[in-house]
């Protein structure tokens, strides 16, 4: 791309910080923006809608020269398909936060597990979960997929932890009714979907075994 202020690496590296902000700019809306304490952070201005908008692109030298130009390139051809990218952008972060995934991750901290309790609930949501629903919007769950995913435990015969893991998708839907980013717990629909369980339980004299209905889990 022409011109006089364009950037090259050598400027680049020789660039150092001033008591305030200031810019290296290299045309197109792309522009370095070097800041106080020495960072090197990549800036990209455009106009859509009417509207001036900015959008970051990473840091230098993590992202090259090269790299944020192509970028540019990439944001400018996304404008003039009539998109905008910081509208997609901020969709897709919502939607990243609001994955299944991301809200159990956000649960699991917030609990007091003892470490064998937290490994075992670790092990529920990385090896059971996450490879099937991880990455759906919570609000898209839906009592079929979730009953699949139990159900897939319940036929290798692992009937109580088929439950026990309904019972942490039930905790972390109910987490996300609790903070606005959902509206009903879906496992609430699958009482009596799963096979019955026998767990031992104790009285106050011996412990015993009982046949627990799902709706103990």
């Amino acid at each position: 791309m022409a011109g006089i202020d364009l950037l090259t690496d050598g400027r680049i590296r020789a660039a150092r910080p001033r008591p305030l902000p200031y810019k290296l700019r290299d045309g197109a809306g792309l522009y370095l923006l070097i800041t106080p304490g020495g960072a090197k952070q990549w800036r990209l201005r455009y106009a859509a809608g009417g509207r001036e908008s900015m959008l970051s692109l990473g840091t230098y030298p993590a992202t090259s020269l090269k790299a944020a130009r192509a970028r540019r390139a990439e944001l400018r051809s996304a404008l003039e398909a009539g998109r905008n990218p910081s509208l997609e952008r901020r969709a897709a972060r919502t939607h990243s936060a609001n994955t299944f995934e991301a809200i159990a991750g956000e649960w699991l901290d917030k609990q007091p597990f003892a470490p064998k309790t937290r490994e075992k609930a670790n092990w529920m949501f990385e090896d059971v979960l996450f490879p099937y629903i991880g990455s759906r919007p919570i609000t898209a769950l839906t009592p079929p997929e979730l009953l699949e995913v139990f159900r897939r435990l319940e036929r290798r015969g692992k009937i109580e932890t088929a439950h026990r893991i309904k019972q942490r998708v039930g905790q972390v839907t109910r987490y996300a009714i609790a903070t606005g980013r959902a509206v009903r717990d879906p496992t609430a629909d699958l009482r009596g979907a799963l096979a019955p369980h026998s767990r031992p339980l104790q009285c106050a004299k011996r412990p015993y075994r009982i046949s627990c209905l799902p709706t103990c889990a």
